[in-house]
C-alpha cells in the first residue's frame, strides 16, 4: 500500500474530516502536526505547493487537502492511488 502522509494542525476542522476519511477506510497514515513551527505555511508552501492545512501526501505526491482528497475517494481515484 501506497505511504501516505497528511501535515495536519489540532485546531483545524478539515484536518480532522481528512483524517476521519481515511480512518473510516483504514487506510494508514503519518501525521505531522504544525501547531509549534511557526513557519508551516511556508513549510507547506515548499513542500506541496499550496498555503493551507491539510496537505494530504500519496507516496510524497501532493493530492491537496480534504476536498481534492473527498473527490478522489467519491471518483474511486483514490483506491487506484493507493494500490499503485
Amino acid at each position: 500500500m501506497a505511504r501516505v502522509t497528511v501535515y495536519s494542525t489540532r485546531w483545524c476542522g478539515y484536518c480532522v474530516r481528512a483524517k476521519a476519511l481515511l480512518d473510516a477506510k483504514g487506510i494508514p497514515y503519518e501525521e505531522v502536526l504544525l501547531d509549534d513551527d511557526p513557519a508551516f505555511r511556508q513549510h507547506l508552501f515548499e513542500l506541496t505547493g499550496e498555503w493551507t492545512v491539510p496537505q494530504v501526501l500519496i507516496d510524497g505526491e501532493p493530492v491537496g487537502g480534504f476536498r481534492e482528497l473527498w473527490q478522489l475517494d467519491r471518483s474511486g481515484a483514490l483506491d487506484e492511488k493507493l494500490a499503485a
